[in-house]
């Protein structure tokens, strides 16, 4: 005769209880893990969304300008002493030579920026994988694009001040006619943009020395990389808009 055995319950231990760790989680896909952990992925594209958001009022102001500097460029002017209207806009002499110089290395700064972006978003890529114990992928030691960046748009900046004090010495000054004012204005607004730029990459340089997670040094790099694009596409408009008011 056949007997029944008495049935054995056996109980599965589940990650994260017991003596078992968790292993880290990065936030890659951007779904909401619900562990405590960062989710970076997510963080990463509310960065971008906001970059998209900022840059708006930006470039709306950058065509306000430039629609106002094309409008007094047609605008006449009354001459009280005659009692006509005359047009006063003057071709201004700017340094050509020293703006397209300055536009190669803005142009040289934007490639390094989007190095350092690829570079540090495969750091992140392989970071989950140098987390597992008893693997071991090598130091890496790739060029410092972050900083080579930095520095080409620091010389961009110094560039520009030369190319001022160029005009000042062809006689050409913020108020010495209203194209004069529109090109210093406008030049003068493009390098405070960018400066806020170069301080933000001076900070994820900096950061990059600490032990900071490399999904946060992420967001910072990504984001500001792709604000340098918008700086440098913007430069290229603006420099061909002088150069068809000249």
């Amino acid at each position: 005769m056949a007997s029944l055995s008495p049935t054995v319950s056996v109980s599965v231990p589940r990650a994260g209880h017991g003596g078992g760790s968790t292993p880290p989680h990065y936030g890659g896909d951007g779904g909401g893990s619900g562990d405590g952990y960062p989710d970076y992925g997510r963080r990463l594209r509310r960065a971008r969304l906001g970059l998209a958001v900022a840059l708006a009022p930006i470039l709306m102001f950058f065509v306000s300008l430039v629609s106002a500097a094309i409008v007094r460029r047609g605008l006449p002017t009354f001459d009280g002493t005659t009692n006509t209207y005359t047009h006063d806009w003057m071709p201004v002499d700017l340094p050509f030579g020293m703006l397209l110089f300055n536009t190669g290395l803005l142009a040289a700064s934007s490639l390094s920026a989007e190095f350092a972006r690829r570079q540090i978003t495969r750091q992140a890529a392989l970071a989950p994988v140098r987390s597992i114990p008893g693997v071991s992928l090598g130091r890496e030691t790739g060029f410092p694009w972050l900083y080579a960046t930095v520095l080409l748009g620091a010389g961009f900046l110094a560039g520009q001040w030369l190319a001022w004090q160029e005009m000042a010495a062809r006689g050409f000054y913020l108020a010495t006619n209203a194209s004069s004012s529109f090109v210093y204005l406008l030049t003068a607004a493009h390098a405070v943009h960018l400066a806020g730029g170069a301080v933000v990459l001076l900070y994820a340089a900096v950061v990059s020395l600490f032990h900071k997670p490399i999904e946060a040094r992420r967001i910072v790099v990504d984001v500001t990389a792709w604000y340098w694009h918008f700086m440098f596409l913007l430069w290229v408009a603006i420099l061909a808009l002088l150069w068809f008011m000249r």
